[in-house]
């Protein structure tokens, strides 16, 4: 984290020669801005939704087809089908990743809507693979279902629910894709690739003589881990009373959990975030599960909200008061997925990553110090481990 990896990138772009073509990916669109703004060598396109389809997909498509170095989201770049993948191949294109993906998703139907459409003949399930064989659904609830089975990209697990896998095919109709994370070994996209027989090395990045980045063989040692935990002052007091089970403050837990409870930890956030840090709004960032964040918000930080999956983004590089209130399992779903394939997967390696991104969102990746609430006892135990290269 922070050691230059889109300035390498946007150094590479410019340095490489004028036949090899780019997709920059990245979540946010004020990234795409900064590419588009730093790159001089070659005029990068943002697709857009002007063309008579009104379909960002159509514009991308567009753009491959004329040889185009190419900006764009996470979001638009996921809905890839066969068609992108053939306009991809051969031409000559590089894929820079900004942090990983959403490769693979549980798909929001329920077992018994699962039951209703092969019950209706709309759907089939071959070799656990959802092929959409109805003629006459033409939109409705189940649209996108119908979507994601006719891009051949659903799977039917365990026979209880639906799981959508990006293509694995595009990767490999790029000739290089560079991968810009960190960690990427706890991540979902590093099982998804060795589900798939995907290849990768890992690189790091350095800044050399005269300003220059340079990628060089990775090496944990050479992270600092424990210079960055010296920058974090970690929270440790009774406001911690409220996360000593190793469950706390995980998605079902907080399901779970009584409004009494949820009063509590409204009033740690406030103690912690007003009082104890005295910081203004504009100085504080807090997460949790977003379908709770609501229950949790209060006075003075109700707008300092920002996503626990965050990354990529320096918007919040001011903030200096911070609150992690999640304890960050893989979905069991997902977990089926990968372990049932024999792809093992460690979770607190996946936890400490993603929680190590969102703290990273503030004003420590300038080298400052912040403060810190973590009341789960594992993220808090997990992020200790991270620092003495024990996980």
């Amino acid at each position: 984290m922070g050691s230059g990896k889109t300035s390498w990138a946007i150094q590479h772009i410019n340095e490489a020669p004028e036949q090899e073509r780019f997709i920059y990916i990245t979540p946010y669109l004020d990234e795409i801005t900064r590419i588009k703004g730093s790159v001089t060598s070659r005029r990068f396109i943002e697709p857009n939704n002007r063309n008579h389809a009104r379909k960002k997909m159509q514009s991308l498509k567009a753009c491959i087809a004329a040889g185009d170095d190419i900006a764009a989201t996470h979001s638009l770049f996921q809905t890839a089908d066969d068609e992108l993948i053939d306009l991809i191949t051969g031409a000559g294109y590089t894929l820079i990743l900004d942090e990983v993906m959403d490769v693979i998703e549980v798909a929001s139907i329920s077992r018994e809507d699962i039951r209703i459409l092969r019950d209706s003949g709309e759907i089939d399930v071959v070799d656990n693979r959802v092929v959409w064989i109805g003629e006459g659904y033409v939109e409705g609830r189940f649209s996108d279902i119908k979507y994601l089975a006719k891009a051949g990209n659903l799977f039917y697990h365990r026979g209880s629910f639906l799981i959508w896998t990006f293509p694995p095919a595009v990767f490999r109709a790029f000739d290089n894709v560079i991968v810009m994370t960190y960690l990427f070994d706890g991540q979902l996209q590093r099982y998804y690739y060795d589900l798939h027989g995907i290849k990768y090395d890992y690189k790091s990045v350095k800044l050399a003589e005269g300003e220059r980045y340079c990628l060089t063989e990775y090496s944990r040692q050479d992270e600092g881990r424990a210079e960055i935990l010296g920058l974090i002052d970690l929270y440790e007091g009774p406001m911690n009373d409220v996360g000593s089970a190793s469950n706390s403050f995980s998605v079902g837990w907080l399901n779970n959990t009584k409004p009494e409870r949820y009063a509590q930890i409204k009033r740690n956030l406030n103690n912690f975030l007003r009082n104890i840090c005295d910081a203004a709004g504009h100085e504080i960032l807090w997460t949790t599960k977003k379908d709770h964040r609501q229950k949790l918000s209060g006075k003075g930080y109700t707008k300092s909200f920002l996503h626990c999956n965050a990354r990529a983004t320096n918007e919040y590089a001011d903030r200096w008061a911070l609150a992690y209130v999640f304890n960050r399992y893989m979905h069991p779903h997902e977990r089926a997925f990968f372990e049932d394939r024999d792809i093992s997967v460690n979770q607190d390696l996946l936890a400490v990553s993603d929680l190590l991104q969102w703290v990273w969102r503030s004003r420590i990746r300038r080298g400052e110090r912040i403060k810190l609430y973590i009341p789960s006892s594992r993220m808090r135990s997990l992020l200790v481990a991270w620092s003495e290269y024990k996980i």
